[in-house]
């Protein structure tokens, strides 16, 4: 288990009374909550019925803070993630962050006992996250109508590529597809190059976050009406929403943002920057009173004067010149050197890291944004920690992703089910 993640102090120590290794302590090979402070979410029952990704995403920041999920898998074909990227012992280690606080079941919806476990499933939650196509729960007897006549204050969170209708709402939808067609691929890569793709999963992300208010949001309104409703996310619309001002640019001046590379079309000096010992620089100026420090830094005051210094999007236009002095500055001083310039500067400045230099950091550390984790099946594992801090109640990862089906018999014995109704249904392929 993993310790709670709170607050620590305004000089990056740790609250009193915490751990000297702050996110170290055993966990058992099967879910046991004690010794971790209930979430603020304890006592919320979510039914995890997604895959790939926006959904179960959502799930695990739920039971981050506490939610308890229940993933439920199909059970001959586990969820995509338990195979996909590298595994470790023929362990795929993807599931092992995905799954993360949540209890696993093995259910064919698409039986008549697969069915009716899940209406008595569905009578105990709070909330179900599904993905499947528009119209396939319906098809299994367990659309709207009938998880709400099962408890009317369900909340259904149904996360598909673009809705529950209109003309693409039967389409395969993958956050892909989403990046393709908010416009986000379009404005990324450098200008005389393809729009580009990100190498992860950032349409599934953001629309999980999406789910994840939705999902509260729809539990607040419960709280008012006393009734469930249904949470109809398509992920190509929070994709779109982050882009900020794009479409209305269009609409009032018929602007379509250009592929800038690193560059911004709003502000400059913003790029990276190689240094002398061979290493990559993030500069951001934003603030006009940073970009004005910046160049002052590099040794070029002169360009604060001229009258287009005096905007973001002047300094944009003038990009060609910003980026020779402060490039060429910091080719000349080794990366360390120019962090502590900048800093000494109050400008802003990042190294550019890979996965290595997250975990050698400093401010990382302090945050505790890495937690270890004891698995089961693997030992130790280091993985992202909770999203946020909080100081009252705190999330926490309680366990890893689970085996597949791990918690099967407990969670149907905990519904009610008796040994011989458990066996029946393995025996129809329900389970």
């Amino acid at each position: 288990m993993h310790a709670p993640r709170s607050d620590h102090g305004p000089d990056g120590a740790p609250p009193p009374g915490a751990p000297d290794t702050p996110g170290k302590s055993a966990a058992p090979d099967a879910p046991d909550p004690s010794g971790v402070a209930a979430g603020p979410l304890s006592g919320l029952r979510v039914l995890d019925l997604a895959t790939l990704f926006a959904g179960p995403i959502a799930a695990t920041m739920l039971g981050d803070f506490g939610a308890e999920v229940i993933k439920v898998e199909h059970p001959r074909r586990p969820d995509p993630s338990r195979g996909g990227g590298p595994a470790k012992d023929g362990v795929g280690l993807w599931w092992k962050h995905l799954g993360r606080n949540k209890r696993n079941l093995t259910l064919d919806l698409s039986t008549p006992g697969g069915r009716e476990v899940m209406l008595r499933l569905a009578a105990s939650a709070d909330v179900v996250i599904e993905n499947f196509r528009p119209g396939t729960l319906e098809k299994w007897g367990l659309g709207w109508p009938e998880l709400s006549a099962a408890n009317p204050r369900l909340v259904l969170a149904r996360v598909t590529g673009f809705g529950q209708f209109g003309p693409y709402a039967r389409r395969a939808g993958f956050g892909t597809l989403a990046e393709a067609m908010s416009g986000f691929a379009a404005t990324t890569g450098e200008p005389d190059g393809p729009p580009t793709l990100p190498p992860f999963g950032l349409a599934d992300s953001v629309a999980a976050l999406a789910t994840a208010y939705a999902v509260m949001t729809a539990l607040a309104g419960r709280d008012r009406t006393g009734e469930g409703q249904v949470v109809d996310l398509a992920i190509i619309e929070p994709m779109l929403a982050v882009l900020g001002p794009q479409l209305l640019w269009y609409d009032q001046l018929g602007y379509v943002q250009p592929r800038t590379g690193n560059r911004s079309v709003n502000n400059a000096p913003r790029n990276t920057y190689r240094t002398a010992d061979g290493k990559w620089l993030a500069v951001s100026s934003s603030a006009q009173s940073v970009a004005e420090r910046v160049l002052r830094l590099v040794g070029r005051p002169e360009l604060v004067t001229e009258p287009w210094f005096a905007t973001g999007t002047g300094r944009a236009q003038h990009a060609d010149e910003i980026d020779e002095a402060v490039g060429s500055w910091i080719a000349r001083h080794d990366r360390d050197a120019v962090v502590a310039a900048f800093e000494e500067a109050q400008a802003a400045v990042a190294p550019i890291y890979d996965v290595r230099d997250v975990l050698a950091d400093p401010q990382f550390t302090a945050l505790g944004t890495v937690a270890e984790v004891e698995d089961g099946e693997l030992g130790p594992l280091r993985m992202q920690n909770v999203l946020f801090r909080l100081s009252g109640t705190p999330g926490a990862i309680r366990w890893p992703g689970r085996p597949h089906g791990a918690d099967t018999d407990d969670v149907l014995t905990e519904l009610g089910l008796a040994e011989r109704e458990i066996e029946t249904l393995r025996e129809t392929g329900a389970l």
